[in-house]
């Protein structure tokens, strides 16, 4: 197991306008009326390429509070072999995943998938959501911060 190099509470303190620059980014997505459950399905993908225990333990309890099923947050890293999600939301995981990996390239065919199920509007604002959660995960693997405790469970360490 790794250590941390850091936690998400030392990036508020040592550097608060950074913080608040990322936040406010990460919610602009949601407030332009994006649903919460996608934008989490997006973000819990695009953490999991990115291999950022911390986001992707903090997107799976934000996923649960909001209602969203045990088998589709299971699911999301195999989405496109899970008939579970929703035509909107293969076109956001697909989206996620080429904004998230863009030595791959970024083809036509997953833009016009995107541009079937999203406006222009919802389309760039989803594109802010990928955006954010791909800066969070290079603070939080770059830091290694520590993944946060389920409410009411005992933080235990691997042996």
């Amino acid at each position: 197991m790794s250590h941390a190099r850091g936690e998400y509470e030392d990036f508020k303190r040592i550097a608060p306008d950074a913080y608040d620059l990322v936040l406010a980014l990460g919610q602009v997505a949601a407030k332009a009326g994006l649903d919460k459950q996608l934008l989490e399905l997006v973000k819990l993908r695009a953490s999991q390429i990115n291999g950022c225990a911390f986001c992707v333990q903090h997107h799976v309890l934000l996923s649960e509070r909001l209602g969203i099923p045990a088998d589709k947050l299971h699911l999301v890293a195999v989405w496109r072999e899970a008939p579970i999600f929703s035509p909107r939301e293969r076109a956001a995981l697909a989206w996620t995943e080429a904004l998230t990996l863009l030595p791959d390239g970024f083809g036509d065919e997953v833009y016009a998938q995107a541009q079937n199920e999203f406006s222009e509007t919802e389309l760039t604002y989803l594109t802010s959501a990928v955006a954010s959660i791909n800066v969070w995960n290079r603070f939080g693997a770059a830091f290694r911060w520590t993944p946060p405790k389920r409410p009411g469970a005992a933080q235990t360490a691997a042996s």
